[in-house]
């Protein structure tokens, strides 16, 4: 079965306040973020009717326009809202939602202070990320690297940064990988082209910390999880060298929520007991049945 476009879906879409048809959602073409890549956005998930973390993921939002110069013009009660009345428009229990704010068409150039900044909330059904993921995906490791943050603002979880991430998960699929794993500029390990990376050596997991990484709020709740079954979490510089001597590997985010990795590159890893044990536990935290204090 071949899935509906998403430009023409039934349904409705928040914006600027109110709800607005799905299908006539639409921007002009000059749109400064569509010509900047300054648009930002979060991936959320509601789980039985509830939005994991939402508060979370909202304030990170607000963060994400902040480091590109601009504010949303929604406090974070009013974004929280909106996704919650996005969610309850749509019926779903279980849904993926996209909170997003840009700037529009006001004015065209480089400079950007005179756009009006507009705001939107869609939610819809979406599966697993990864087509049956607890056998363990396969990566490559992709020519592009994370930049210098002295280069993009590496803590925005802005559309402009994706590129290189869609470059990379484009060639890996095209040469029969499921995704990449990218370097950062300094040659250390960083992330997936989506999600952030675990690494389990007898028994206890590495993560990467580089300072270029994306404040990743499934990577939190996976170290609280992995703290209350005891397991020790070491957040560090991870280098390539290190990649053929780990037990297990497995990648976390929103979209791709726990995820194990059977193969990097010719590396391979067993989808072993800490995988296991953290994805069931991920499920049922997401559902409310652990508590992790956030």
């Amino acid at each position: 079965m071949i899935e509906k476009a998403y430009h023409d879906r039934d349904g409705h879409i928040w914006l600027d306040g109110e709800f607005v048809d799905w299908r006539e959602t639409k921007i002009h073409v000059l749109t400064h973020s569509l010509h900047y890549g300054s648009c930002v956005f979060e991936g959320n998930r509601a789980y039985e009717g509830k939005v994991f973390r939402l508060t979370d993921h909202s304030k990170r939002l607000m963060n994400s326009a902040d480091l590109l110069g601009y504010k949303i013009p929604y406090s974070l009660e009013e974004i929280d809202q909106a996704c919650l009345d996005t969610l309850a428009k749509t019926g779903l229990e279980d849904a993926y939602l996209r909170p997003f704010a840009w700037r529009g068409s006001n004015m065209m150039g480089v400079a950007s202070k005179n756009n009006q900044i507009h705001f939107g909330v869609a939610a819809w059904h979406w599966g697993s990320y990864f087509s049956d993921k607890m056998k363990g995906i396969r990566l490559c490791i992709s020519d592009w690297i994370r930049p210098d943050p002295r280069s993009a603002p590496c803590k925005s979880k802005a559309a402009g940064l994706y590129m290189i991430c869609t470059l990379a998960k484009d060639k890996a699929q095209a040469t029969g990988w499921d995704d990449a794993l990218m370097y950062d500029f300094k040659g250390r390990v960083a992330e997936c082209t989506g999600a952030h990376i675990f690494f389990v050596r007898d028994g206890e997991l590495h993560t990467p910390t580089n300072d270029i990484l994306l404040e990743g709020i499934t990577h939190d709740t996976v170290c609280r999880l992995a703290a209350l079954r005891g397991y020790k979490v070491h957040k560090r510089d991870i280098h390539p060298s290190e990649l053929p001597h780990f037990d297990e590997c497995f990648v976390v985010g929103t979209a791709a929520e726990v995820t194990p990795v059977r193969e990097i590159d010719g590396m391979h890893y067993t989808v072993g007991e800490v995988c296991h044990a953290l994805a069931s536990d991920y499920d049922d935290c997401v559902r409310g049945k652990i508590d992790i204090g956030v």
